[in-house]
């Protein structure tokens, strides 16, 4: 629980103070009046990072820092950035100084945005990036897995934009190294999903009131119990189209899953609200997969979420919130107070 968070100087906020409640907490204001910026500043302390901006652009303009304090269950929790003499970030926790957030320090945390609900539809980065930050945050080590596949992936890129200078011989060890961490984020994947799919049918039926089945199935390019070997394979056999093309083709970071309303894919045959209703089951799922990996209720930051929902789908959304500390941004406090019964901060 956050019960307090004070911001200096980050984004618009020169020196502000807030207060929230343990249940559901409102914030009201017009559009530009800072109300993503406060809910980026919690999911800043609570994560290590912003889900919009690099760290130099969180500090306000100008500045040459920028400071967050917030009070917790566990104590004072504050971060501080610097972007003189050079851009750097560290933390405190109950006054113990970090550089960065293990896991374990990290607070589990649900973001609900508006771009969200094109996560379904629209391009399979977001829905790669909604299962590799969920596997950040549930399971450890997973996020050096992560990284180390990206900083691979971009050395053997970069080999390859250099054309038939470079020897095959100088990329095989980045293709093995590549194939070693494509198949454990592939498992890692198909074990969420797997964990995703138990739960998904019932919870859309709850919010949508209707009878549709839903399904989520992640297409792995390889077989999963010799992904390694497999994708190797196809590196060293896709060497000279993957040189022309300047960048490599295959592996997790070019795969995708597809969600199935009645085995019809969303992106083809869901209404706009089918949609909707599928990821804020999504949503839901993430916030029960992390309190029992975490073994802690996350808290829920919701960027003006109410707008995009008609009032069956608000109500059936607040049912699911109640037991979690949740933070929502409107523009309509009136909408949203009915909902939540005038039960919230």
């Amino acid at each position: 629980m956050i019960t307090d968070l004070r911001l200096q100087q980050f984004r618009s906020y020169k020196d502000e103070s807030f207060e929230f409640g343990d249940g559901v907490n409102i914030i009201v204001g017009p559009n530009a009046s800072g109300k993503t910026n406060l809910l980026e500043a919690i999911l800043v302390l609570a994560r290590g990072g912003s889900y919009r901006a690099k760290d130099v652009e969180l500090v306000q303009f100008t500045k040459p820092w920028a400071r967050l304090d917030a009070h917790t269950d566990n104590g004072l929790r504050t971060m501080k950035l610097l972007t003189e003499p050079r851009p750097s970030k560290n933390y405190e926790l109950d006054g113990k100084p970090y550089q960065r957030l293990s896991l374990q320090h990290t607070l589990p945390t649900v973001l609900f945005e508006p771009n969200n609900l094109l996560m379904l539809t629209g391009i399979p980065d977001a829905r790669r990036l909604y299962l590799d930050d969920l596997l950040e945050q549930t399971r450890p080590g997973y996020g050096a897995v992560r990284q180390r596949y990206r900083r691979t992936l971009a050395q053997r890129n970069s080999l390859l934009k250099k054309g038939h200078q470079v020897a095959a011989t100088q990329i095989f060890p980045w293709n093995l190294r590549l194939g070693e961490l494509a198949g454990t984020i592939v498992r890692a994947r198909l074990e969420l999903v797997a964990a995703m799919n138990k739960r998904i049918s019932k919870l859309y039926k709850d919010l949508s009131h209707g009878t549709n089945r839903a399904t989520i199935t992640y297409q792995p390019m390889f077989n999963p119990d010799n992904y390694e070997t497999e994708l190797l394979k196809k590196l060293e056999a896709s060497l000279e189209l993957d040189t022309l093309r300047g960048f490599t083709a295959h592996g997790p970071h070019r795969e995708d899953f597809a969600t199935l309303l009645d085995k019809h894919p969303v992106q083809t045959s869901a209404s706009r609200g089918e949609a909707r209703t599928l990821t804020l089951a999504l949503k839901i799922i993430e916030l029960q997969i992390l309190e029992a990996a975490r073994g802690s209720r996350p808290l829920l930051l919701l960027d003006d979420v109410f707008s995009e929902l008609d009032g069956a789908r608000r109500h059936a959304l607040t049912d699911h919130l109640q037991p979690y500390q949740t933070v929502i941004t409107t523009t309509d406090a009136d909408v949203v107070m009915q909902h939540f019964m005038n039960k919230c901060n």
